[in-house]
């Protein structure tokens, strides 16, 4: 009897622990998805969410530290407030991908399907896609060589307390061989530079530089 009430309970305990393990969500304290493994929601608060090499999750998220996915990761979004995201070469995230002060960068092959966007940091995009456009207010993009946009690129003008202290002018380039199709739609002054083997959309607010060779 005592057997059968042992198995019966661990029988019952089967889907809380699958379920547990389904989604994390912690507080002061980094999380890691371990390599080729899969969860569902993951976030965290003061603290980093990595996601090994291969690994699946549905949504990574924190405040106060950054999201990193391995190479050959996969993710449905990811967000972060106060820090970096980095996708690494191959990685894919179906959805959007958005930062509030920290820098976005994908690395090679990597592949965001919705909008990638930030308030301040940089964007940076190493032979990469990007398939919902890009947006910041007071960060640089680089839309490294072969590197491909569709959606456009919008730099909006600063609202609120942006206006307070003086205001860097972002630097967006457009590097060689790489396309980005949609408008380019400058909604303050940028320095804009497309490389002469670069493929562009409309602009609006800015006029493009143009340069030859790896970088201007």
């Amino acid at each position: 009897m005592r057997r059968h009430l042992l198995a019966f309970a661990l029988i019952l305990a089967l889907p809380l622990a699958a379920s547990a393990q389904d989604s994390i969500d912690k507080v002061n304290g980094s999380v890691t998805v371990e390599t080729g493994q899969s969860a569902g929601d993951v976030s965290t608060v003061n603290g980093a969410v990595r996601v090994q090499d291969g690994a699946t999750v549905r949504e990574a998220s924190t405040v106060n530290g950054a999201v990193e996915l391995g190479e050959k990761a996969h993710a449905r979004e990811i967000g972060t407030v106060n820090g970096a995201i980095t996708l690494g070469a191959g990685s894919q995230v179906s959805g959007k991908v958005e930062a509030v002060n920290g820098s976005i960068r994908l690395d090679r092959g990597a592949e965001v399907g919705g909008h990638a966007s930030n308030v301040n940091g940089s964007i940076s995009l190493d032979a990469a896609h990007v398939a919902g456009g890009l947006g910041t207010v007071a960060g640089d993009i680089t839309v490294g060589a072969d590197s491909r946009v569709e959606g456009g690129i919008v730099v909006d003008k600063p609202g609120g307390w942006f206006h307070l202290g003086h205001q860097r002018t972002p630097h967006v380039v457009i590097g060689p061989h790489a396309v980005v199709q949609g408008t380019l739609d400058f909604r303050r002054e940028v320095v804009l530079q497309v490389s002469d083997t670069a493929q562009i959309g409309p602009v609006k607010g800015a006029t493009p530089v143009k340069f030859s060779g790896a970088t201007p």
